[in-house]
């Protein structure tokens, strides 16, 4: 896998446990990564795929999650919006909190950027303790380092409290790879 410059580099997290306009939650997440470019957010690696049960009702469908690198050549608010584009092209309508979803896009980093705003927090206040966020990353970036704990994605990995039952469904490829 190329080098890749943690310090600038976007971290995005995909998931989707309802079929939308693009088929599948797979499908949809594929569809996803490859929207990435044409929003000015090129891909610079992606996660194996992860399922986990959907929470807080585990009656509901799984979900397929994963982690994207992408290249920081937006701000946060305009990678934001991009995301939020993507989502709703593939069929996102905003719902409460946890509900089932055609397409979720997070934002969990900006390089080292520390943010509080209305609309964002980077990073992500609540990513560091998910394991389908954490899982993923650790796959293609263990030694990150959480701009505000300084601890590593393999050490959130191994401390995650949430999505334990969060299980890996294939392996890391680089952008434009299988």
């Amino acid at each position: 896998m190329n080098l890749i410059n943690l310090d600038t580099a976007i971290i995005v997290a995909l998931g989707a446990n309802l079929s939308g306009p693009s088929g599948t939650p797979m499908e949809t997440v594929t569809s996803a990564i490859a929207s990435l470019p044409a929003e000015g957010l090129p891909v610079i690696a992606v996660s194996g795929w992860w399922r986990s049960a959907a929470w807080p009702d585990s009656r509901d469908p799984d979900y397929i999650n994963g982690v994207a690198l992408v290249e920081a050549t937006l701000g946060p608010g305009a990678t934001l919006a991009a995301l939020h584009r993507i989502e709703v092209r593939h069929g996102r309508t905003r719902g409460g909190a946890n509900a089932p979803r055609t397409l979720d896009l997070d934002l969990i980093a900006h390089g080292r950027m520390i943010l509080q705003t209305p609309d964002l927090i980077l990073p992500h206040p609540r990513a560091a303790e998910r394991l389908f966020v954490m899982g993923p990353l650790a796959e293609l970036a263990p030694h990150w380092r959480h701009p505000v704990t300084g601890r590593t994605a393999a050490d959130l990995a191994a401390a995650a409290t949430v999505g334990l039952d969060s299980t890996p469904l294939g392996s890391p490829r680089e952008a434009g790879q299988g």
